[in-house]
């Protein structure tokens, strides 16, 4: 699952999540330098410094994929969908970070640890969840071990890096705003977000729901491949700067105890358990940011449905919600040899 000989090229090196990615090859491979960093015009020629060399951004163009063996893309869903085909078309394995692919059949939508058998039919592009859809998923599939799931609510709690450095900036410039008694101006959110909460993200669809909270009905369906499973998502941004929280809502056809869900869920990798209520152990955003798990506690009987299971999911949505699983997916590939999907078989 080494990463070392391979050419690897980040497409939105200057991003929130192309940062996150460069730090965790920092972090996992000391020693790679074969890098490519890619981003829009105005982000060409910045210097960023990776394992102790010094790179130069380039802008990203239809000729930048051809010695690229793995091409992390995290930029708008519009770039995705014009780079992405070019890129694998070069002969570089895509691992694309936007919604522009996650649903497309013919693509595979992975959390390796949930399905990561799926990267066995890719065809040069591969599509991570959206940060939310994430967390939601590894902690249903070791559950779905004891007794199948009919049906997950989940009500997201989900941090402003979600919505990108803008809107992280528009935190801080906000609450510093308030606090001298002035008044918050949303530019880059719908609404302030400074000591609010906002029941919208992305735009409204005619159910009623958001893009946000169909991604994840949708693509949670996918990865673990119940297409016909009843999901419910309410997504709320919330005024923290790193990691988004999943209130949980699992319904199963059999009961499953709050203790064998511990078990299961102890088991799972990438995982981790806090749930020792009693001594205010539970997860939480500001524990979270910077690691790379999913953590869950307040596992309890659903009082609702004696069928049901809630808890409390918390990552870090810049780490295993986008940048972590892109990396894993790669290493994944490169020890399933499937770097280059079926073009080579």
């Amino acid at each position: 699952m080494d990463l070392q000989g391979l050419k690897l090229a980040v497409v939105g090196a200057t991003g929130a999540v192309g940062q996150e990615t460069l730090r965790l090859i920092e972090e996992r491979y000391p020693q790679h330098k074969n890098l490519k960093l890619l981003a829009s015009k105005r982000s060409a020629g910045r210097k960023i410094d990776v394992n102790g060399a010094t790179f130069t951004v380039s802008e990203a163009t239809d000729e930048s994929f051809d010695d690229v063996d793995i091409a992390f893309i995290s930029v708008s869903t519009e770039a995705s969908r014009h780079f992405g085909p070019i890129a694998a078309q070069a002969g570089a394995m895509v691992i694309d970070d936007s919604s522009a692919f996650r649903m497309d059949p013919e693509v595979p939508l992975v959390v390796p640890e949930v399905n990561g058998d799926d990267l066995d039919w890719h065809d040069g592009i591969v599509a991570i969840p959206n940060c939310s859809t994430t967390p939601l998923v590894m902690v249903a599939h070791p559950l779905r071990q004891a007794s199948p799931i009919r049906r997950i609510v989940a009500d997201t709690y989900q941090s402003v890096s979600g919505a990108g450095g803008a809107a992280m900036d528009e935190l801080r410039d906000q609450t510093r705003t308030v606090m001298h008694g002035g008044p918050a101006e949303a530019e880059v959110q719908p609404k302030p977000i400074a000591f609010n909460v906002v029941p919208q993200i992305d735009g409204f669809m005619a159910s009623g729901y958001t893009r946000e909270e169909e991604k994840m009905i949708n693509e949670s369906r996918k990865i673990l491949h119940e297409p016909q499973m009843a999901v419910s998502a309410t997504c709320v941004r919330v005024p923290v700067f790193v990691s988004h929280s999943v209130a949980a809502h699992l319904e199963f056809e059999q009961p499953v105890s709050p203790g064998e869900a511990r078990e299961l869920l102890i088991n799972m990798p990438g995982v981790t358990v806090q749930d020792d209520p009693t001594h205010s152990v539970y997860p939480m955003p500001v524990d979270a940011a910077g690691r790379d798990d999913v953590f869950v506690g307040r596992i309890r009987q659903d009082a609702s449905h004696e069928n049901g299971l809630a808890m409390w999911i918390v990552t870090d949505n810049l780490v295993k919600g986008a940048a972590l699983n892109a990396l894993q997916i790669a290493e994944h590939a490169v020890e399933k040899g499937a770097v280059h999907g079926r073009r080579e078989q």
